[in-house]
């Protein structure tokens, strides 16, 4: 009943869509008036566009698949199995985040404070999984991470840090 353009599309917004649906379920129930409805129906309404903000940056964060390789997140740790190369890396030994370029495709590289590092295509199958990952270390900002994917020049083999952990990399 529905194409599958639209079908594929609608699934890629579907938590952007879910949560206008709740914010907008909320300014209904906010309108029907009264000292409860309207208190609770703002209260849904600001948490459905929280959701909404998340869940807008979760989709821009995500590319289509075109890379080999599946990322798995699990338990704050970061699994990379690529056809070549691949690995695991502690998210809690993580010191630093750079995007980079690699035969002029896009790349996370992430290294541990003991200077090893974990390269990761950012079209690889379930690298939409680092969002949250990365979302969740401190002092991080997800913008720098969103304009830089978003930009359209190539990133410098010596990119500069998206984000660097407060303690300094130990030396090998």
């Amino acid at each position: 009943m529905i194409r599958p353009e639209l079908a594929a599309v609608l699934h890629r917004w579907r938590e952007p869509l879910i949560a206008a649906a709740v914010a907008l379920a909320g300014i209904w129930v906010a309108t029907r008036g009264g000292w409860l409805l309207g208190p609770i129906g703002l209260i849904f309404a600001a948490l459905g566009t929280g959701l909404g903000l998340s869940a807008f940056r979760r989709v821009r964060f995500a590319r289509q698949v075109g890379a080999p390789g599946i990322v798995e997140l699990d338990e704050g740790q970061v699994a990379y199995l690529g056809p070549a190369s691949g690995g695991f890396l502690s998210l809690r030994e993580l010191a630093e985040i750079r995007l980079i370029a690699v035969q002029g495709q896009r790349h996370w590289r992430l290294k541990q404070a003991d200077g090893q590092a974990l390269i990761i295509p950012v079209d690889a199958a379930g690298a939409e999984a680092l969002y949250d990952a990365f979302a969740a270390l401190p002092g991080v900002d997800m913008g720098r991470f969103l304009a830089a994917m978003e930009a359209d020049a190539v990133p410098p083999d010596l990119a500069p840090p998206l984000w660097r952990s407060m303690t300094p990399l130990a030396r090998p």
